[in-house]
């Protein structure tokens, strides 16, 4: 079983939305929107409902647990709130992460995606971050996404990198699903592997390169797992990631 996410939003679109993006990198992930308000005849508004995080939640809690991703302040607040009327069971496996709610939840998505547990995919929703300026796509992470040991070399080791390039052939390029496929892959290897100078293992990163169809992808591994990841890369990349 996967944890689940609950995506709370003032709007019932953007919940809605949300979820839409991140279920085409997760598919086996349950994803829950919580979003917007109704009034007595049923029409929506905006808002947070308490009563919605808590179904929401417990419809995504399939026994792994919870993260919880907000938008805007109040909604933080309705999110608090819930947490001190769930019991005492499931709130042991329930967490708010503090995280940017698109970037956050596709990280989050990803990383649930692949099993991890549900602290694993709360630290990745709150080390996704990347760059504002769309004409810079320049990638970068917070504090709590760099690696342990931050101001130490991280240099990687195991011997030469194994080292190549291709040109992407599928028309969106390297987009968001093709991103969590590569991310995917390479967390599941003893490597350390990069993409366009990037870490290939995480989701956001590989999207912020923002490469287009005819783009070169160059990749660089090192360790016990660097021919095979080149390798996978090759192949995924080749096949226009199941696209063309």
């Amino acid at each position: 079983m996967n944890v689940g996410l609950v995506i709370v939003s003032h709007s019932s679109k953007i919940a809605e939305g949300v979820c839409d993006l991140a279920r085409e990198m997760a598919a086996d992930v349950p994803l829950v929107a919580a979003g917007g308000l109704e009034d007595d005849s049923g029409v929506p508004l905006i808002g947070t409902s308490l009563e919605k995080v808590l179904e929401a939640t417990s419809t995504a809690d399939q026994g792994a647990g919870v993260v919880l991703l907000t938008d805007l302040g109040s909604a933080v607040m309705t999110a608090e709130m819930a947490l001190e009327f769930i019991d005492s069971d499931q709130r042991s496996r329930v967490r708010l992460a503090r995280a940017a709610l698109v970037e956050g939840a596709v990280a989050a998505a990803v990383e649930a995606q692949s099993g991890a547990d549900v602290d694993a995919v709360t630290r990745a929703a709150e080390a996704a971050i990347v760059a504002l300026d769309p004409t810079e796509l320049e990638p970068f992470v917070s504090h709590a996404a760099a690696a342990p040991g931050a101001g130490e070399s991280q240099t990687p080791t195991g011997g030469p990198p194994v080292e190549a390039a291709w040109e992407l052939p599928n028309p969106m390029g390297l987009h968001a699903r093709p991103a969590a496929t590569l991310a995917r892959m390479m967390s599941e290897l003893d490597v350390e592997v990069t993409v366009n100078g990037v870490d290939a293992k995480s989701v956001m990163l590989l999207m912020s390169l923002g490469l287009g169809q005819g783009k070169v992808l160059t990749a660089s591994a090192v360790g016990p797992d660097a021919q095979k990841a080149i390798d996978l890369i090759g192949h995924e990349v080749a096949n226009g990631f199941g696209e063309l």
